[in-house]
């Protein structure tokens, strides 16, 4: 009964490097090419950059509550769910709000867009932002989740909204290679709110069992039970970035302490010389 063979998750290997100081782009690539699941970079910009990020994200004019299904405060426009005419739209109208996230300060997004553009021309491949008629992407976007329970951010995947993107989309095609998750963090609580990666990176099969096919979004807790996890241990300044094709979530947060705020981006290689990179 194949039907009850896809309940049963694959544990796909996972390759992990956690270490301090600033990302390099031999390591943005290695993930690109899915050499490696997830790397954590501790301390890898400012605290000082950070605050600033945080206090302009809960002062901003385009502070808005998501209603899409996913709980949470947002700066910014997210594919998800969209067709390219409303993202496009959005994107153009939320451009001076993510831009002002990053007013007189070093934007540690855009520094390291930059020297992986600079180092995958090197190579002869193209990185830039999505785009159509409408207008392009942003290079972030700022999410606070505010899920309550055992998840902020309930156990999903990436891939199925960029495979499902449509065609009106060029970004879809990146959905048949790594789509890379990009996570800036300006401010975590002092408990939960880490990052958790399941060692499962599920098929369309697997998504059609979930009833996730078009979202990949929400993973039950019964369907993950048996299969092995990491907690990354977060703290302000520190970047993860991971194969969003893997099954990951964001743990509850305990207390009323700080928020937790990501600055968010995705990026993989729609053809052989191109890397679309969007939010």
């Amino acid at each position: 009964m194949p039907s009850q063979m896809s309940q049963v998750p694959a544990i796909s290997p996972v390759s992990i490097r956690e270490r301090i100081g600033s990302i390099n782009t031999a390591e943005i690539i290695s993930v690109l090419k899915g050499e490696l699941t997830a790397l954590h970079i501790k301390q890898a910009f400012s605290t000082e950059v950070a605050e600033k990020i945080t206090t302009n994200f809960v002062g901003s004019a385009g502070l808005k509550e998501r209603n899409d299904g996913v709980p949470g405060q947002y700066v910014g426009a997210s594919h998800y769910r969209k067709d390219a005419a409303s993202y496009f739209a959005d994107a153009e109208k939320a451009r001076p709000h993510v831009e002002a996230l990053f007013e007189n300060l070093v934007d540690p997004v855009r520094a390291i867009f930059g020297a992986l553009k600079r180092e995958l021309h090197n190579k002869g491949i193209e990185l830039r932002l999505a785009r159509s008629e409408h207008g392009r992407a942003n290079v972030c976007r700022a999410l606070s989740w505010s899920g309550t329970g055992t998840f902020s951010l309930a156990p999903h995947d990436d891939v199925a909204q960029v495979l499902c993107a449509g065609n009106d989309y060029e970004l879809s095609a990146v959905a048949h290679n790594t789509v890379a998750a990009f996570n800036f963090y300006p401010s975590i609580p002092e408990e939960g709110g880490n990052l958790r990666l399941w060692s499962h990176k599920p098929t369309v099969i697997d998504r059609k069992s979930q009833g996730v096919e078009t979202t990949g979004y929400p993973y039950s807790a019964a369907y993950l039970e048996d299969v092995p996890c990491r907690d990354f241990q977060l703290k302000a300044g520190d970047i993860a970035l991971i194969d969003g094709g893997f099954v990951h979530g964001v743990t509850g947060r305990s207390g009323d302490g700080k928020r937790r705020l990501v600055l968010n981006c995705f990026f993989g290689f729609a053809r052989p010389d191109l890397v679309l990179w969007w939010t």
